[in-house]
């Protein structure tokens, strides 16, 4: 029996809100599946049962807590968020990316805001940005730039 290659998240909606399996909210955050259970159970990450008992993380609790697990203390966030000489990096999850002609408009959800930026088409498919990643946007004086997280 062969296993598929690319596995997608596994998701399911409660309120019309998309939940995520544990272990895939541990994936996208950076984080052990272990570490999430222990925020499940101190109650630093909110978290569904379902009927059968498996806890599942709603996605706004994911995006909320996206930008501070990328490293563990603030030295190392400083360094992970200054690998590019940008100083205002903002990591958040991607809306949409609409491609037409040679450019390509993307809005990535940072928060409860939006950031649209107009990029090059071929930079679009080189990161092969899609709804739903996540994402950061470089802001460097008038410019917005998107890094692939």
């Amino acid at each position: 029996m062969q296993m598929p290659t690319n596995r997608k998240p596994q998701s399911s909606k409660a309120h019309g809100e998309e939940l995520l399996k544990v272990r895939d909210a541990a994936v996208e955050l950076r984080v052990s599946y272990p570490t999430i259970k222990q925020w499940i159970y101190r109650k630093k990450i909110r978290s569904i049962r379902t009927a059968g008992g498996h806890h599942r993380i709603p996605q706004t609790e994911v995006d909320r807590l996206l930008f501070r697990t990328r490293a563990k203390t603030a030295p190392e966030r400083k360094i992970d968020m200054r690998r590019l000489s940008g100083r205002n990096q903002l990591v958040g999850r991607i809306e949409s990316v609409q491609i037409s002609g040679l450019m390509a408009e993307v809005v990535i959800s940072i928060g409860q805001q939006q950031i649209t930026s107009i990029i090059t088409a071929r930079s679009a498919r080189e990161m092969s940005l899609k709804k739903g990643q996540t994402a950061a946007a470089l802001i460097k004086a008038t410019e917005v730039m998107i890094l692939r997280v």
